[in-house]
């Protein structure tokens, strides 16, 4: 889980702070001494965190908080403002222009960022905003890169452009540009090639793109598992060719943050979108405070609330109305546990969800949200080992039955056992939980996980 290392050192550090009535300045520097060194650990630029680390220290030793009723608390609280501050403070968005002009957009980074996945993803997004968009293929370097771009553009629904491997990328861009007006696209996003490290002629191509056609924005895709490289590279491309904006790509991997908390204070750019995963919607955009709280494990709330919106968005209002009447009744099938396992999917699943509850950092105690994941899998499985009947009626569970479903699930009796019984007690809650639903008998917002 992103920052997982991170957050669990702050937390270290923030419970010691809360255990104590009093705090004397000893105490806050002895602290903040073990923050500085988290955030060195996790690949933050040296003189970000110098910087950090002072403007924290300043604030936190003043009188107000030394002498305040809960001191420990407010040290937090200075902390979480200035990680605020060092990554903008506030959501930057993308501007576009003004009436029927197509917007450009070009696309930059290092070969193996992630890019052309970001590219994709960012058209994707750009749907729901109610652009027409268009991908333009120039890098033609890699075959393998334009035909990527098309299988991806594909499955988001948007449209593709290009004119193969032995055409300038400046000659590309502007008969895209061309063929987006002449069409009525309003948006025009350009691929464009990376390399395994900055060059003379890499810098050269995309000057001479930004020449050719009227780019509004360049936007870096940086990969956030290589920490302080990716401020490096940042400072590079906006020093050389100019960026104003970065998306943050892998953001699910193992990193550990330098990346997210540099690169705003290094280049004064912003970090617009964070990429957090293989699928193409799985990209979101870059909220500096709610960043914050994950990392320093408060959790994400509104963004928890968006996910679960988004995932209720499509859900059928008179099904949910159906199944809620089902739940008063006691009738809870198994059905209805599969519908509410897809529900939790659709919003990243265990581990996406538990990385924004507060106080969890991405863990929670005895629980492994891999074998989580692996549990759910395994049930569904199960699940779908039923007949139509078996679903729809859980008092029809035979032993003969049970060991048939085994079979097909791949599992042992043992497991369906465990399932069936942990089912039954999920059944016998919902049934004892009438106020989980709306006056009008709708589903919960957050569906209700009955697991």
């Amino acid at each position: 889980m992103a920052f997982e290392s991170l957050t669990e050192k702050l937390s270290n550090v923030f419970k010691n702070l809360r255990g104590k009535g009093r705090l004397s300045e000893n105490d806050v520097k002895e602290a903040l001494k073990d923050v500085k060194m988290a955030l060195l650990e996790a690949d933050v630029n040296f003189k970000v965190v110098k910087q950090f680390i002072a403007s924290v220290s300043e604030r936190a030793v003043g009188q107000d908080v030394m002498q305040g009723i809960n001191p420990g608390q407010m040290v937090i609280k200075i902390v979480n403002e200035e990680m605020c501050k060092l990554m903008g403070s506030e959501i930057t968005e993308l501007t576009f222009r003004p009436g029927k002009e197509v917007t450009v957009f070009m696309m930059c980074g290092l070969q193996g960022a992630g890019k052309t996945t970001a590219t994709a993803k960012l058209a994707n997004a750009l749907k729901t905003k109610g652009k027409k968009t268009l991908l333009v293929a120039c890098d033609i370097y890699r075959p393998a890169a334009i035909e990527q771009l098309k299988i991806n553009g594909a499955k988001v629904n948007t449209e593709v452009f290009e004119m193969g491997t032995d055409v300038k990328p400046s000659v590309i861009a502007k008969n895209a540009y061309d063929y987006a007006v002449k069409n009525n696209f309003n948006v025009m996003i350009i691929d464009t090639a990376g390399r395994l490290h900055i060059d003379e002629d890499m810098m050269a191509e995309l000057v001479d793109i930004k020449n050719t056609v009227d780019v509004h924005e360049s936007i870096l895709v940086v990969d956030a598992m290589t920490g302080q490289d990716a401020v490096n590279v940042a400072g590079e491309f906006n020093e050389k060719v100019g960026i104003d904006g970065v998306i943050l790509s892998k953001a699910d991997g193992d990193t550990r943050g330098g990346a997210a908390l540099s690169v705003k204070a290094v280049t004064g750019k912003p970090i617009l979108y964070v990429s957090n995963g293989e699928k193409l919607d799985n990209i979101e955009p870059f909220y500096p405070d709610r960043m914050a709280n994950r990392i320093l494990g408060m959790g994400d709330v509104l963004s928890l609330i968006e996910k679960a919106e988004e995932a209720n968005r499509d859900r059928d209002i008179e099904k949910d109305k159906e199944m809620a009447s089902r739940l008063k009744k006691g009738k809870f099938d198994f059905n209805d546990y599969l519908e509410s396992m897809k529900a939790m999917r659709k919003m990243g699943g265990l581990g996406s969800i538990m990385s924004m509850l507060p106080g969890m950092g991405g863990k929670m105690p005895d629980v492994d949200t891999e074998e989580g994941e692996k549990k759910l899998k395994q049930t569904e499985a199960i699940i779908y080992s039923m007949t139509k009947e078996e679903r729809a009626n859980p008092k029809l569970m035979s032993p003969q039955r049970k060991f048939r479903i085994a079979k097909g699930a791949g599992v042992d009796i043992a497991e369906v056992n465990r399932f069936i019984k942990q089912f039954e007690q999920a059944q016998k809650m919902m049934k004892q939980l009438p106020g989980m639903f709306g006056k009008h008998g709708k589903m919960p917002r957050f569906g209700g996980f009955p697991f």
